[in-house]
Formats: C-alpha cells, structure tokens, sequence
C-alpha cells in the first residue's frame, strides 16, 4: 500500500520524506498549531492522501476553505518549486471527489438524526441541562419506549413533555420525580434550540453511515464536508453532532481488527469544543470510543490550536502528530509549548522547544508510527502541498459539485412519518370527539325525532300549554259534570212543581 506522503524532513541532512503508513492511519492523530500556521493546508493535504489510497474522509469545513477540496487547484511557480523540493511525484492540479453536507441544508445536503438517536445524554448537552433536567429528559425516553412511541425530531419531543406534564403525578410514582420546573426548562431549552435552527438536525431521513464510507468506481475515497461555519458558532450543537456521529461509527460498524488501510478517516476540527465544559460521564465515553474504534477501522484526527485541548488519557492514544508553530507569549502558551516538546519521541538533533516557536507557515514538526506501530522520532518538516485548491469555491461550483452527487436525491427532501407528535395528537382528538358524542348524539335525537315530539306536544301538551287529549278530557269532563248538574237540579225543581 502506498503510504501517505506528509513532506520532507530538513532537520537531517539527507532530506528523507516523512511517510504516513495506510495500516496505521487507524491509530488516530493530532494536528495542531496556532491560528495561521498551515493547520487547514495539512488536513487537506492527508485528506487527499488517504482518499487517492481509497479510504473515505469526513471533515468539518469550519472556515469555507476546505471546500476547496473538490476543484484542482492553480499551479504557480512557488507550488512547482515546493513540490520539487520535497520530492512529490506526478505533482499537478486535482480535485478529490467529494460531497457537501449541512445540517441546514443550505451549503449541501442535509444530514440529520432522530431524537431518538441522539438519545438523552448528548440532547441534554445540546440543551445545556443540568442534572435534575436530564434526569426528566431521561425519564421522558424511558415513557416513549414503554409506550411504543417514536421520537423522530423537536415535535415529538415537545408532544412527550405535554404528556408527561399531564400525566405528572403518575409518572413520578412509577419513574421518580418529575418538576413542573424541570419540565418547563426542557421547553425554554427546546425553544432556544429551534430559534437557532436546530430543529434541521432532527428528523428523517436519517443519514446512513454507508453514505460516508463510499468509493468512487476508480477506487477514490470520497471526501465528505460537513459546512460548519454557522454550526462552530453553537459551540454545544457542533461538537455533540460530531460525537453523536463517532459514536454511531463505534456502535454499528463490526470489528475488522487491523487492516492494510482504515476504512474511514473522521477528522475532528476546532477540537477543544468537544472538550469544553464536558462531564467525566462524557468525557469517559468519549475516550472509550477514540481507544476501541480503531479496532473497527476508523482513525479519528483531532486539530486544535493547542494539544492540551485534548485530555491526556485521548492524547495518549493519537499515535500520528503533526504539530505546528505555537507562539509563547502567554503563560497558556507556554505550558502548551512544553506539552507539545514531551509528547514527541526526542530527537537528538532537534530541541524541540526552541523549534516550535520559530517554525514557518507550512513548516511542522512531524511523529509518526512506522514499522511495528513504533512512533519515529519527530522531524522538522516541510509538509507537501494539497493538490487542491487552497480557498474556498464559488457558489456556482458548489452547485454543480452537488448536481453529481450520488446522494442527493435521498437526503434533500424531508419525511414526516407518523410518530409521537401525530399519535399523541390523534389520541386527543379522538378523546375530544368522544366526549362531544352524548351531546351531540341527544341532539340528534331530538333532530330526528322532531315530528315526533311535535306530536307528543299537541296530544300531551308542554309545561307551559296543554294538549289536544288533555284539553279534550277536561271538556268531555266538564260536560258530563254539567249534565250531572243539570239533571240532579232539574229532578229537584222538577219535584218541587209537583
């Protein structure tokens, strides 16, 4: 298997290439580096690497420029230059293949989840719960499965929470304790997140994880950009998403062991977010995930501007660094610097510290796994240039590379199946109709029987006015009386004449 050429070592004297083996791009890596120094050109160039080897990539696209991916890029005497220098073979403009993902829809096809999974502990992240919230959260998934309703996206939780509001005092004495305080936050929460556009990410279809590993029919990995410039701005929403990703990656793919080469690259940019203000619940995941999906073919790439960002017990575990220049200025800088010099295996012709400050744009200081997953001792270097272009792409190209995609017409158009929202909703509509039927069904009665009643007046009369039979009873009555009368008076005055 080719390795993946990263650039050219210029701390010996021989100029030895500095090689990426295939087998090891499972072991994960770290690029990092302050703001300017080469991070994106890096990404792009081992993005390129692994995809011309056929492995598939999916990257974050948080500044626009890694876009540039999918057009060739302009060949010029300084990029002819460099490339000699360093020795790449065959070197001319290319574009990789690749597709454009957004959770907005707007800069590529949409990509959601269901709520369902998501599931309650990255849902609570994204909603910036605490812990007395989440545990309703987790209590409303829990009723949703016992109930066979499904959470497919924002309605369908909204609707459960209706329900559980309701249904307060019962829920609570067969799953614990429900607040109507809790409650209410989950909404505000929910409202802040659809005001934001989050409702996007939630609802089907749903993405396939196969849509992220193909292969272009000459063996090309395709190169997968999510377009994160609006989404790095909901720190919470981007870096859940992406785990929620990795850790569909862990949960589904089969155990492969090592291969020749992995089986998809996850690149992870602005790395720090993932970290930030994270719980040791999820930060345990999260290491758990990085250490046992290289087993199932995936390498995982973190960049960052520092390595601290990343945690020690996941910094251990990125086998393949590529740092760039930090600047110490600060106190914060400086402890980066230190952590970055004790990371790399020595090098006794390098000072390590002294290096990183001075390095140049596109220069690193290189460490990568050779043979037996042993780390080489680390290299200044001068890393390759992508074939690419390096900056964004106009809207016109986007379009077009979004025209020949083959995964567009599954994912551009939404679906709305029957689930929690709609069952809930037909169950109070049916429960609303059910009480409306007495009434209504005497009313009908009283339609249908309306001749009938009529008659009933007349012969029987009403309340207020008597009826033919009772009106004639009392006036047969009244004759027969009168007769009575009149005969009894008329024998008295009769006998009395006599």
């Amino acid at each position: 298997m080719q390795p993946i050429l990263v650039g050219k070592a210029i701390t010996s004297g021989d100029g030895a290439q500095v090689h990426l083996l295939p087998r090891y791009g499972n072991r994960h890596g770290l690029v990092a580096g302050a703001t300017g120094t080469g991070k994106t050109v890096t990404l792009m160039t081992l993005a390129e690497g692994f995809s011309r080897i056929g492995v598939p990539v999916f990257m974050a696209d948080v500044k626009g420029d890694v876009a540039g991916l999918a057009m060739p890029g302009t060949m010029n005497g300084k990029l002819e230059a460099r490339a000699a220098q360093i020795g790449v073979e065959g070197y001319a403009p290319e574009g990789s293949p690749v597709v454009f993902w957004d959770l907005y829809g707007q800069l590529g096809h949409p990509v959601r989840t269901t709520v369902s999974e998501m599931g309650p502990t990255l849902l609570s992240r994204i909603l910036e719960l605490n812990d007395t919230q989440s545990g309703v959260l987790d209590i409303v998934f829990k009723l949703a499965d016992d109930r066979g309703l499904l959470l497919l996206d924002l309605a369908d939780l909204r609707a459960l929470l209706g329900l559980v509001a309701e249904e307060r005092k019962a829920v609570s004495t067969e799953y614990g304790l429900v607040s109507p305080q809790s409650i209410g936050a989950i909404q505000r929460a929910l409202l802040r997140l659809e005001q934001e556009g989050g409702e996007h990410v939630f609802g089907e279809p749903a993405l396939e994880l196969s849509d992220l590993m193909r292969t272009t029919p000459d063996g090309r990995g395709v190169i997968g950009i999510l377009a994160a410039d609006r989404l790095v701005l909901k720190p919470r929403l981007y870096s859940s998403f992406l785990l929620w990703l990795l850790s569909e990656l862990f949960e589904h793919l089969p155990e492969v062991g090592d291969l020749d080469k992995p089986r998809l690259v996850f690149i992870f940019d602005e790395a720090h977010l993932l970290f930030d203000d994270a719980p040791a619940a999820l930060r345990q995941r999260i290491e758990q995930v990085v250490r046992i999906i290289r087993s199932k073919g995936v390498g995982v790439y973190f960049c960052s501007q520092f390595p601290d960002d990343v945690p020690d017990e996941i910094l251990g575990q990125l086998g393949n660094r590529v740092q760039h220049a930090l600047r110490a200025f600060t106190p914060r800088d400086q402890k980066a610097v230190r952590t970055a010099a004790e990371t790399f295996v020595a090098n006794p012709a390098l000072d390590v510290v002294q290096t990183l400050s001075k390095l140049g744009t596109g220069e690193a200081l290189v460490s990568t796994l050779q043979d037996k997953g042993v780390p080489m001792a680390v290299e200044h270097t001068l890393v390759a240039p992508p074939r690419c272009r390096m900056g964004a792409i106009t809207e016109a190209e986007r379009a077009q590379v979004r025209a020949g995609s083959p995964v567009g017409g599954k994912y551009d158009r939404a679906i709305d199946r029957e689930s929690a929202a709609e069952i809930l909703a037909a169950r109070a509509q049916s429960a609303t109709d059910a009480a409306k039927a007495p009434a209504a069904g005497g009313r009908a009665a009283e339609r249908d029987g309306g001749f009938g009643k009529a008659v009933r007046d007349v012969l029987f009369g009403t309340g207020r006015r008597q009826g033919v039979l009772e009106a004639s009873g009392k006036q047969a009555a009244r004759t027969i009386t009168n007769q009575i009368v009149r005969g009894i008076l008329g024998s008295l005055l009769g006998g009395r004449k006599r």
